[in-house]
């Protein structure tokens, strides 16, 4: 049965304004996936064909679509940022909205949507911290059909080398594709179905969305100079590969 639903969040960040409406309305890419941008007034045309609600740089934008292209589950989504200056703006603080309708099975899309918004906004923040306004190559992709096991998250954690009670704020030597060797990253995220991951030069991302009947998944945001998407996808997706490979 179609159900209403709104997730809202707030928070500060070490950006000012203009640095945080840059990165929802052109940086995506950086900490989210790559959306196209939004024509610049109310009612104007929006991500997945949507139409801009609000538009009052760089304090408040919305968008709003009904069955929206490639979201599934949903007859309504809509998203609304508003920003205001913290610190004679050297800081902002962000509330987020996320409301719409989902049409079936709602507890399980609500848990799902809202884990994820947690995840997505701190790599905002991260982003924000970090790399923003860095050019980034963005590659994303889910695992195999065995990594929709019960327990399949589990594995990634280990093969990547955490220990299970590895937390956020560690500093870990990770054992990725096999091209690149060990390297060294700060767990910046860490619950039973998230990972972040931070480097000098990238966020990587792990999600386990085998907790609602998909696939695991990676999302890499390289921001290191010439990095080349189809590169990190292709070594990444080898090494989640091997990982439900392993005897």
């Amino acid at each position: 049965m179609s159900k209403e639903f709104e997730i809202a969040r707030e928070f500060e960040v070490d950006a000012t304004p203009e640095q945080v409406w840059d990165a929802v309305v052109d940086g995506s890419g950086g900490w989210l996936w790559p959306m196209e941008a939004p024509e610049p007034h109310v009612g104007g045309r929006g991500p997945f064909g949507s139409r801009v609600t609000a538009w009052d740089p760089p304090h408040r934008y919305g968008n709003r679509v009904a069955d929206a292209e490639g979201v599934s589950g949903q007859t309504l989504n809509a998203l609304d940022f508003t920003v205001e200056p913290r610190e004679g703006g050297r800081r902002a603080w962000v509330r987020y909205v996320h409301s719409g309708i989902f049409t079936d099975d709602w507890d399980n899309q609500y848990d799902g949507a809202s884990r994820h918004t947690d995840f997505y906004l701190h790599t905002l923040r991260q982003y924000l911290t970090h790399f923003a306004p860095r050019p980034v190559a963005f590659s994303t992709f889910d695992g195999p059909e065995a990594s929709r096991a019960a327990d399949a998250f589990t594995a990634v954690g280990r093969a990547l080398g955490l220990a299970d009670d590895t937390g956020a704020g560690a500093v870990v030597e990770v054992t990725g594709p096999e091209a690149a060797g060990p390297f060294e990253a700060v767990v910046d995220y860490r619950t039973p179905y998230f990972i972040g991951l931070r480097t000098d030069h990238a966020l990587i991302r792990f999600f386990g969305r085998n907790r609602w009947g998909a696939p695991v998944g990676i999302s890499v945001h390289d921001f290191a100079p010439g990095a080349d998407a189809g590169a990190d996808e292709a070594a990444w997706r080898g090494w989640l590969d091997e990982v439900y490979t392993r005897p």
